[in-house]
């Protein structure tokens, strides 16, 4: 088979591990050959493509992005474009795609599927928001940087006296800021799935103060105040109807300094958490989801997605990844309540 390989949506740690499972073990142990779609849809859409041989994906494995590079683009957003897509991979011999993608990646390749494209799904997501996956390789990244980021702020902010608020990523779950804040020691989380009162937010912080400790809070982008909305850049969407979030640390410094009179400081870690290079745990789930999306397009079970269930990868219909999110349950946050005082 002619099989073609695709990343979409934000680049994650642990992206190349994938290509290069799958081109490796479908080239020694299939004879498959290989075909790259660059910039994610728009590769197929556009027939932007490269090689993609052993020769390619050799040494790649700690490289943090993807050399397939992404994009957001949404072909059912585009006039012709699923009808373009299909005419290109019948152009280039393409029998089928294996997508490296988050739910909007994934979201198409479903839709792919149901008008007769063959699609292989692998999880990627470094908010861990996919569902019928226990996990996605690129969080484990992530959640160490924004730990050992949160570990550092501790220092600073006992030195000067002041407050931290530290702004990760996590638009509508906020497993990044759970685990982190956790893991670093924060005073107070605070997650898109549960709505905050800023008065509790002031209190915490104003007890931290009395004690001479100088507070961390951790908040996920995608947080909101019981009376506000989420906070954005510009107010714009892009194709998959999304806004760019950002600005919830600050306004939470600012809201602190104006009613505590003490200093506060917003560290926003932004895309710092998406770089660099994969943590071993997730080299190791990325290059395990690898090997089983090529042995599943080897078996032609295409629809599929793989995903982690306990320690072991399975296969489960894409429309199970995509059709609602995974987001923090109630008594995963009442875990880290007990260290809000």
């Amino acid at each position: 088979m002619r099989i073609g390989v695709l990343t979409g949506g934000g680049d994650c740690p642990g992206l190349n591990a994938v290509i290069r499972a799958v081109v490796r073990k479908g080239v020694g142990t299939y004879g498959h050959e290989f075909v790259g779609f660059r910039d994610g849809w728009k590769g197929p859409l556009e027939n932007k493509t490269m090689p993609l041989t052993v020769k390619e994906v050799r040494g790649i494995l700690p490289r943090g992005g993807t050399i397939l590079r992404s994009s957001r683009t949404n072909p059912f957003k585009i006039e012709g474009g699923v009808e373009r897509i299909k005419a290109n991979l019948a152009e280039l011999g393409v029998d089928a795609l294996v997508a490296i993608g988050g739910e909007d990646t994934l979201g198409v390749a479903t839709k792919l599927t149901d008008l007769g494209v063959n699609v292989v799904g692998v999880p990627k997501t470094i908010d861990n928001d996919l569902n019928a996956t226990d996990l996605t390789f690129g969080f484990d990244t992530a959640v160490n940087i924004a730990m050992e980021a949160i570990d550092r702020l501790h220092t600073t902010a006992e030195s000067h006296h002041r407050a931290v608020v530290v702004e990760v990523m996590g638009r509508h779950a906020g497993w990044i800021a759970l685990h982190a804040g956790l893991a670093g020691g924060a005073n107070v989380i605070l997650l898109p799935e549960r709505r905050f009162d800023l008065a509790d937010v002031i209190a915490h912080v104003q007890k931290r103060f009395e004690i001479d400790y100088s507070p961390i809070i951790v908040i996920a982008e995608g947080a909101m105040p019981a009376d506000g909305d989420m906070v954005t850049v510009t107010g714009e969407l892009d194709s998959f109807g999304h806004v760019r979030l950002g600005g919830i640390g600050n306004w939470l410094a600012q809201q602190i300094v104006q009613q505590t009179g003490k200093e506060a400081r917003a560290v926003v870690l932004g895309h710092i958490q998406r770089g660099g290079t994969p943590s071993a745990f997730d080299r190791v789930l990325a290059t395990r989801f690898g090997l089983a999306a090529i042995d599943a397009v080897n078996d032609r079970d295409f629809g599929k997605m793989v995903a982690l269930r306990g320690t072991e990868i399975i296969r489960v219909p894409l429309i199970e990844a995509t059709k609602e999110l995974k987001t923090v349950p109630a008594h995963r946050f009442a875990e880290a309540e007990a260290f809000f005082d």
